[in-house]
């Protein structure tokens, strides 16, 4: 609340030089204040039904887009209006902050398959059918990227029996190397006891495609294949 609404408040109870002498505030600025009061509430009721016409061009049943920001809305109020009710993108904005109309950020989408251009594309070995009848013999894994506070990512590997549904195993860290994608497949081995018999399914990604992934497999006896490894029968 500001001084001068303080004063106007309480000028019924208390004299308003009395007022005016405790908050420091010079009588004829008050008086400025009381007497600008009308414009004030008209440019109040311009600035609620501005709102009002914000709210229509980010609304999608009529229309609009909820991620418009400032530049997009200044646009879209002042396609077609006449040259009396065009609106300046600088009241556009503080009209959207003072009422909270803030256009809805979208992540930016991180790409998290990245191919390995030398590496030559085989068949999945799962060939597309992701069911399984028996838990613990098949499992398909991804890397999904996480978005924290400061603009970076975390990146989450996992790896999910496609029987039960359930995650098998994961792993997280701060970058997509290698290591990542490996420490949730071991993981897995180490929650579920032993993968012998089953098929590990992923995408082409280049972590999931590298020599040290295929090494991993290896000692863990599989036979790898670009986007998966078959686990031998003990």
């Amino acid at each position: 609340m500001s001084r001068f609404q303080f004063i106007d408040d309480h000028r019924d109870t208390i004299p308003v030089k009395w007022l005016c002498r405790v908050l420091d505030v010079a009588r004829s600025s008050y008086y400025a204040w009381v007497e600008a009061a009308p414009k004030r509430a008209a440019r109040t009721q311009a600035d609620e039904a501005l709102a009002a016409r914000v709210r229509r061009a980010q609304d999608r049943e009529a229309g609009g887009d909820p991620a418009y920001g400032v530049p997009r809305v200044t646009a879209d109020l002042n396609d077609g209006a006449p040259e009396n009710e065009r609106v300046n993108h600088k009241r556009v904005a503080r009209v959207m902050r003072e009422h909270g109309l803030s256009g809805i950020r979208l992540l930016r989408r991180v790409k998290t398959t990245v191919p390995d251009p030398n590496d030559q594309k085989v068949a999945d070995l799962v060939q597309r059918d992701f069911t399984a009848d028996t838990p613990g013999t098949r499992y398909v894994g991804d890397i999904t990227y996480l978005p924290i506070v400061g603009g970076k990512n975390w990146y989450l590997a996992t790896v999910i029996d496609l029987c039960s549904r359930k995650l098998a195993g994961w792993a997280l860290a701060d970058h997509m190397r290698t290591e990542l994608v490996s420490d949730a497949l071991t993981a897995a081995r180490a929650a579920r006891g032993s993968l012998d018999g089953t098929i590990f399914h992923s995408d082409h990604g280049s972590v999931y495609t590298s020599k040290a992934y295929a090494q991993l497999c290896t000692e863990l006896g599989g036979d790898a294949v670009n986007g998966g490894c078959r686990f031998l029968s003990g």
